[in-house]
C-alpha cells in the first residue's frame, strides 16, 4: 500500500465518486494526501463522475502538514503549491463537487471548502477557521481570492484579516458551508446532494462555473506563480 492510499481512498458509486481523507490523525493535507486528491480528480474528470470529497469523523482537514512547513525542506514549496492548485481545480472542476465537512476545518481544510459547489458540515463543537493572522502568518494572496468568491466582504474581512473561530452555524452565515446536519447525517447528506446535482446539464453546468469562477481561478492560479512558483 502506497502513501497515498493509506491516507486518500475513492470509490465510485453510481455516477459520483466518492473521495474520503483519512490519515487517522488531523487529515494534514501532506504531499501524499494531496496527491491523492489530484489523481482522484483526474480519476472523476476520466469517469464524468461528481465528485464528493469527505472527512475522517471529527476532522475534514487541519490544513498544511505542518511538520513539513516547519521543517522548511525541499517539500514545503511544493506542499503549498499543489494545495492552492487543488482549490483552483475544484472551483472550475466540470463536474458537481460536494465536501462532507465531518469535523474541525483549518486553514487550507477550510480555503477547499470555498472552492466546492456545495458543502454541508457537521453540527457541533467543531471549528472552521483561518488562523494564519492568529499564529502570526500573513495571509497569502491565493487563500485571499479564495474566500473572496464566496465569502460576504464582512465575514471574508473577519475571516482572514481577524482569524475569526466560527462554529458550523456560523461557518454557514459566513459563506464556509451551505448546510449543517448531526454528525451521523452529513456523509449521507452530502452523497445524495451530490447524486442529486450528478443529474444536472453537464455542459451547461460546467460552462456556467467557469463563467461565474473563472476570474477567480484566474487570479488563483497566477497568486500561485507569484507566492509559490515551481522549483527548477
Amino acid at each position: 500500500m502506497s502513501d497515498a492510499d493509506a491516507v486518500c481512498t475513492s470509490v465510485l458509486d453510481d455516477g459520483v465518486l466518492r473521495i474520503t481523507m483519512d490519515d487517522g490523525k488531523a487529515n494534514a493535507l501532506s504531499l501524499a494526501m494531496l496527491g491523492a486528491l489530484h489523481a482522484a480528480l483526474d480519476h472523476a474528470e476520466a469517469e464524468g463522475a461528481a465528485v464528493l470529497i469527505a472527512g475522517r469523523p471529527e476532522r475534514f482537514s487541519a490544513g498544511f502538514d505542518l511538520n513539513v512547513l516547519r521543517a522548511r525542506g525541499a517539500d514545503a514549496l511544493p506542499m503549498l503549491r499543489s494545495g492552492f492548485e487543488l482549490a483552483a481545480r475544484l472551483l472550475v472542476h466540470p463536474a458537481p463537487v460536494v465536501l462532507a465537512c465531518t469535523g474541525h476545518a483549518v486553514a487550507m481544510g477550510c480555503f477547499l471548502l470555498t472552492a466546492a459547489d456545495y458543502r454541508v458540515g457537521t453540527e457541533g463543537d467543531y471549528r472552521i477557521t483561518a488562523n494564519e493572522v492568529a499564529l502570526g502568518l500573513t495571509m497569502p494572496y491565493t487563500a485571499i481570492e479564495l474566500c473572496r468568491q464566496r465569502l460576504t466582504p464582512s465575514y471574508h474581512h473577519r475571516a482572514l484579516a481577524l482569524a475569526e473561530v466560527f462554529s458550523p452555524d456560523r461557518a454557514v452565515d459566513a459563506g464556509f458551508l451551505d448546510e449543517a446536519v448531526t454528525p451521523d447525517e452529513v456523509v449521507g447528506t452530502a452523497l445524495a446532494k451530490a447524486r442529486e446535482l450528478a443529474a444536472l446539464d453537464r455542459s451547461a453546468h460546467a460552462a456556467t462555473k467557469r463563467r461565474m469562477r473563472g476570474g477567480a481561478a484566474e487570479a488563483v492560479r497566477a497568486a500561485i506563480e507569484v507566492e509559490f512558483p515551481p522549483a527548477h
